[in-house]
C-alpha cells in the first residue's frame, strides 16, 4: 500500500514540476524521455495550451507570406535591406508578413510591411537566452514548443520566403519542402532569395536530385532569386491565381468571449 502511494505522490510531483517548469524548458521537458502518465498528460495539456494560444491569435490575420531567416543579421547587412523590401512588396501584394517575429531578417520583413501600410504578424519562441519580439508587429503570439510554433508559421501560409540563416532556418526551409513534397500541404511556393549566400545549398539540392535521393520534379518546388519583382510574380502565379485568393472588404467576425482578436487591414 505504502508503494503505491509513494508511486502515486511521486507522478503528482512530476506532473506539478512540468506544470511550474519555466517556459523556456518546454522543449527540453518535452523530449527528455519518458515519465509518469501524469506528467504526459500534463505535457499534452501544455501542447494543447500553446495550439490554442496561437489559434486565437492568428485565426483572423489573413492569408499569409511567411519569411523565414536569421536573428543575428545586422540593419546594415544587404540582406537586411533586400529583406526589408521583400515585406513592403509582400503587403502590397495582398499578405500578411508573418515572421517568428524576432530580430534580424524577421525585424526586416515585418518592418518592411508596417512601412508598406500592410499587415504583420509574428510567432515568437521562450528560449533561455531572451530573443525579444521586434516593434513592427500588429499582432505577436509567444510559444513554449517548438514544434508548435513552426506548425502555425506553415498553418497559415500561402508562400515562403527563404532569406540567409542559419540551422533554424536550414530546418524550416527542409519542413516546408518536406511537407509539399509529401502533400501534407498544398504546392505553396518556396522563394529562396540572397543566392550568393545559399548558391552551394542550391547546388547540394540539385546534386540529391542527379543521386535520385529525391524526383527531379522536386526541383521546381523552390524558386531561387534576388529579385524583388520576380520573386513577387512568382508568389502571384502560384498563389493568387491557383487558390483563387482576392481582397475582400470585410473580415470574418472574431468572438471576444473566445480570447480571438481581429486585424485591422
Amino acid at each position: 500500500m505504502q508503494d503505491k502511494e509513494d508511486s502515486v505522490s511521486e507522478s503528482l510531483a512530476a506532473a506539478s514540476s512540468t506544470l511550474t517548469a519555466p517556459p523556456e524548458c518546454a522543449d527540453e521537458i518535452f523530449l527528455e524521455g519518458p515519465r509518469s502518465r501524469f506528467a504526459e498528460f500534463f505535457t499534452l495539456l501544455r501542447v494543447m495550451r500553446d495550439f490554442l494560444r496561437g489559434f486565437r491569435t492568428l485565426h483572423f490575420v489573413g492569408p499569409c507570406v511567411t519569411v523565414f531567416g536569421s536573428a543575428r543579421i545586422q540593419r546594415d547587412d544587404a540582406h537586411y535591406d533586400l529583406a526589408r523590401k521583400m515585406g513592403a512588396a509582400i503587403a502590397r501584394l495582398g499578405f500578411t508578413v508573418m515572421t517568428g517575429g524576432g530580430p534580424g531578417i524577421m525585424e526586416a520583413a515585418n518592418r518592411g510591411a508596417k512601412e508598406a501600410g500592410g499587415r504583420s504578424v509574428g510567432c515568437t519562441i521562450e528560449l533561455p537566452s531572451e530573443q525579444p519580439a521586434n516593434a513592427y508587429l500588429d499582432r505577436c503570439v509567444r510559444m513554449h514548443y517548438f514544434f508548435v510554433r513552426k506548425a502555425l508559421l506553415v498553418k497559415y501560409s500561402y508562400a515562403f520566403v527563404v532569406m540567409p540563416g542559419g540551422a533554424g532556418t536550414l530546418d524550416e526551409l527542409f519542413e516546408a519542402i518536406t511537407l509539399i513534397q509529401t502533400a501534407k500541404i498544398k504546392n505553396f511556393p518556396i522563394v529562396i532569395m540572397g543566392t550568393d549566400y545559399w548558391k552551394e545549398l542550391i547546388g547540394f539540392i540539385d546534386k540529391m536530385a542527379q543521386r535520385g535521393m529525391i524526383a527531379p520534379s522536386d526541383l521546381s518546388l523552390i524558386y531561387a532569386t534576388d529579385s524583388i519583382d520576380e520573386a513577387i510574380e512568382h508568389i502571384r502565379t502560384k498563389t493568387i491565381e491557383p487558390f483563387g485568393l482576392k481582397r475582400v472588404p470585410r473580415r470574418r467576425r472574431h468572438l471576444p468571449w473566445l480570447g480571438e482578436r481581429g486585424l485591422s487591414s
